[in-house]
């Protein structure tokens, strides 16, 4: 969520100049919006879990299939969750060896609006699109 101190703090970042592109307050800045996504993904798991956990011991027979289909929608979205807590992690990481911000691919800088959009992104526009070119050329 938005707060008008967080869209002052993302226009503070844009306006750093760019010979100085993932300065210090920069990767301070998406550490902190890393970490805060990383607690409200695990928080909402610890939730469903205990979610999970009451219904099964409320459920009879009857709500059977009903729990279920509740269960296989939730482990559908706990899944997509895991593999973005993976994404967080691997962002966490590259802030502290220095590599947040720049492309896996070809080193160039990500930058900063795409990165505000989606903290996670380890590729710059160019090579994220090259990489959705080849799967839709290659999807069955």
């Amino acid at each position: 969520m938005k707060t008008k101190h967080s869209s002052s703090v993302e226009h503070t970042i844009r306006e750093v100049p760019s010979g100085e592109y993932m300065c210090a307050a920069q990767l301070e800045f998406f550490r902190f919006r890393l970490e805060d996504e990383r607690r409200m993904l695990l928080d909402s798991a610890q939730s469903t879990l205990e979610q999970m956990q009451a219904i099964v011991s409320e459920s009879d027979s009857n709500d059977r299939a009903s729990t279920e289909e509740k269960f296989s929608l939730e482990f559908r979205v706990r899944d997509r969750e895991r593999k973005l807590l993976k994404k967080i992690e691997d962002a966490l990481l590259s802030i502290e060896d220095g590599t947040y911000g720049w492309c896996v691919e070809t080193g160039e800088p990500i930058g900063i609006a795409r990165l505000l959009a989606r903290p996670t992104a380890a590729l710059c526009i160019e090579a994220q699109e090259r990489h959705e070119r080849y799967e839709r050329s290659y999807r069955i």
